[in-house]
């Protein structure tokens, strides 16, 4: 799994791309604060190499928390930028950090 960041000079956003190495799921998404939590608004493609991948615009200066959902299931980032503890879920949820 990994995140790259890249900031636009020109816009208050930030263009993140989310890449999840999941070669034997059918389907996954990212969901989060900057999506409402909805798995359809953050799908990732599968790619060639069975890894899965897309890239969302985000706006700066925020911290985010998500998760995975792969296949049904709910994944946290190893790499996030932090983690923060979320009484709704009863779990700990990634944070990115733009």
């Amino acid at each position: 799994m990994a995140i790259k960041k890249q900031f636009i000079k020109s816009k208050p956003v930030c263009k993140v791309t989310f890449t999840v190495d999941a070669k034997e799921a059918q389907t996954v998404a990212v969901v989060g604060d900057f999506n409402s939590w909805n798995p359809e608004a953050g799908a990732l493609a599968k790619q060639k190499n069975g890894t899965f991948k897309a890239t969302f615009e985000v706006a700066k200066d925020a911290n985010y928390e998500f998760k995975y959902f792969v296949d049904g299931s709910y994944q946290n980032e190893p790499e996030a930028d932090a983690f923060q503890w979320n009484a709704f879920a009863n779990a700990e949820n990634s944070v990115l950090a733009v």
